[in-house]
């Protein structure tokens, strides 16, 4: 019994089980979760809020951005009309100064005669204006000249009229003498830096700054031209012209004829029919010859039929110079080139579609994209720039497919073959290469010329021929060579322009090659004996002199009134545009050189230019930080 009892379990306590160290441990936890979860909470909130606020600060500083730039646009047309404004009434002054003091000798007052009024951007310049007077400091009139500021004013009420109708006059000779003003009168070193004339551009009457310098390099373009007002010192580049010397003649007008030396045919100049009439004036024109738009006009040639009509399409605002444009083979995208970036848009709607930008790449400086190039495809755009190398972007997946390194200094021109299996490159290392997209080979096509004017051959343009026979490029030494894509070997040398060369292009039969100089004018050159190869075996078997005789210049294009910085061939042949420093753009009969049509719709030069391969479009790149694209028909 006892044992039963006894041998009976306890039993265990009902209430709650003891708190012991590990529960504490699991509730402090779970406290320690729901701080973070709203901490983490508070900080997704705060995120939100600041992406919101950044997206909120992007989209004004794009606004601003563009509201900067319609800013410096009007200040530029602002500063223009103070400049002219300021001249008149200095040369007014001066006038009425001299015939208060031929009134008071009793000498009869006759007005200087005014030079031909012609328009400020078509026709052969004329000769440089006289220098402007200095504010502050009156034109001596003559031995013991002094002034009365009350004499005479009677008088000069009466003329006031008269006066009036010689303002309008006075105002588009004003747009002619200051272009020609600050253009030196000698001769300009051979040595030309191409785009380092962009750096000193100022819209209207300013002059280029040219920069010595003892390498071809060409460094990078400026910003937006800076101001400069009337009677303020020339920029630090500014400096006197280069005098004449060996391989650097002094310039004559643009009309000149080839040397004597030069192995060209007769060549169609077109003296008569081919440029602008020198008395036409683009703001006095009759309305059929004349086309306007709130920022831009274009001027008919009426000297032959028009036959075309232009219209603005889209303009594309950039954030540096726009150094080159370059359409899609079907035309529906258009690559831009400017300080990093390049752009790709839509053609149809102006929309910015892409941008491609090297992260890798160094931050310090500028890196301007030189050169822009769809491969035939439409699936890569070759960019050349700044720092020598040439990168081929996958435009799908906006990263670098490939680099072609080589060129020892920057990249200025490319141009892909038909098929997509080439791409002819361009440099300052007076080297053109050509680079195979298979495998990455290259062919180097070097100049060596022993004669090469001051040895600066740098190539700023190359072309391959629609055949994928031949590379065309043109070089700062003034002439265009065109090498034998499968041997690489330089088969002729084009000879005729006066300065350097700048742009070039083949037409699209492969039998014609246009050239663009800072000489001003545009030349044809008849390539048709280098298309069935005959001419090339002869010319590489006889050496120089059957070289130069493979080729002429058959036609001048001349009208521009600065240099020629871009030329293109439309895909028909009917048309070839050029691009200039004088602001304008110029259509030109293929088969005659005459001009038809001058647009003008940019405040700084016009760099780069290309016409769509699906036609009647055109791009144009400017200093003055825009893109447009213009459509143009036939009537």
């Amino acid at each position: 019994m006892s044992s039963t009892i006894y041998n009976h379990r306890s039993l265990q306590p009902t209430g709650p089980p003891a708190q012991g160290p590990s529960q504490h441990t699991h509730v402090r936890l779970n406290e320690a979760f729901d701080t973070i979860r709203q901490e983490f909470d508070v900080l997704t909130s705060d995120l939100g809020l600041l992406r919101n606020q950044r997206d909120e600060y992007e989209s004004k500083v794009t606004s601003q951005i563009n509201e900067l730039n319609i800013i410096r646009q009007s200040l530029y047309e602002l500063e223009s009309q103070h400049g002219k404004i300021r001249q008149q009434y200095e040369e007014e002054l001066s006038r009425l100064r001299a015939e208060l003091h031929a009134a008071r000798q009793g000498i009869p007052a006759n007005p200087p005669p005014h030079p031909a009024v012609g328009p400020a951007s078509v026709g052969p310049s004329g000769p440089p204006a006289p220098p402007v007077s200095v504010p502050g400091v009156l034109p001596a009139t003559g031995p013991g000249s002094y002034s009365d500021p009350y004499y005479g004013r009677d008088r000069d009420r009466d003329r006031e009229r008269e006066k009036d109708r010689e303002r309008a006059d006075r105002d588009r000779e004003r747009e002619l003498r200051d272009r020609e003003r600050e253009r030196p009168a000698e001769a300009r070193d051979p040595k030309r830096i191409k785009t380092e004339r962009m750096k000193g551009d100022r819209p209207d009457h300013y002059s280029p700054s040219l920069v010595p310098g003892p390498t071809p390099k060409l460094p990078a373009p400026g910003g937006p031209p800076t101001f400069q007002g009337p009677g303020l010192p020339p920029p630090p580049s500014a400096h006197p012209p280069y005098p004449p010397g060996p391989g650097n003649p002094a310039p004559s007008g643009p009309t000149e004829q080839p040397p004597a030396s030069s192995s060209l045919a007769p060549v169609n100049n077109n003296s008569n029919g081919g440029q602008f009439p020198d008395d036409l004036d683009p703001h006095n024109v009759p309305p059929e010859l004349k086309k306007e738009g709130s920022d831009w006009f274009a001027v008919f040639n009426p000297k032959v039929k028009r036959v075309l009509d232009v219209a603005l399409v889209h303009t594309l605002m950039h954030e540096s110079v726009v150094c080159c444009v370059r359409f899609s083979a079907d035309g529906k995208f258009l690559a831009t080139g400017c300080n990093r970036t390049a752009q790709i848009y839509d053609t149809k709607t102006g929309a910015k579609t892409c941008v491609l930008a090297d992260e890798t790449a160094g931050k310090a400086g500028d890196l301007y994209i030189r050169s822009v190039c769809f491969s035939p495809d439409g699936k890569y755009l070759a960019t050349g720039a700044e720092d020598k190398q040439i990168r081929i972007w996958d435009i799908a997946k906006k990263r670098i497919r490939n680099v072609f390194d080589g060129h020892q200094q920057e990249i200025y021109s490319l141009d892909f073959s038909l098929d997509g299996r080439l791409i002819v490159s361009g440099s300052g290392d007076k080297t053109a290469r050509i680079w195979d997209m298979v495998d990455g080979s290259s062919k180097v096509l070097t100049i060596n010329d022993p004669d090469s004017l001051n040895n600066d051959a740098g190539v700023t343009s190359v072309a391959i021929s629609p055949n994928g026979q031949l590379v065309a490029a043109g070089s700062l030494d003034t002439v265009v060579r065109i090498w034998d894509v499968a041997t690489g070997l330089l088969i002729e040398r084009l000879r005729g322009h006066r300065d350097s060369v700048y742009s070039v292009a083949f037409t699209p039969d492969g039998k014609g090659l246009v050239s663009g100089s800072l000489d001003k004018t545009l030349k044809y050159w008849d390539v048709s004996g280098l298309v069935n190869g005959a001419k090339r075996k002869d010319a590489t078997a006889n050496g120089k002199k059957e070289m130069e005789k493979a080729s002429q210049c058959t036609m001048n294009f001349m009208g521009h009134t600065d240099y020629v910085l871009s030329v293109a061939v439309s895909h028909d042949g009917q048309w070839v545009v050029s691009g200039s420093k004088d602001r304008g753009v110029q259509f030109w009969d293929s088969h005659t050189a005459t001009v038809q049509c001058m647009l003008q719709g940019h405040k700084n030069s016009v760099i780069s230019i290309d016409l769509s391969p699906s036609g009647n479009t055109l791009a144009t790149g400017s200093g003055d930080w825009q893109a447009r694209i213009w459509s143009y028909q036939t009537v």
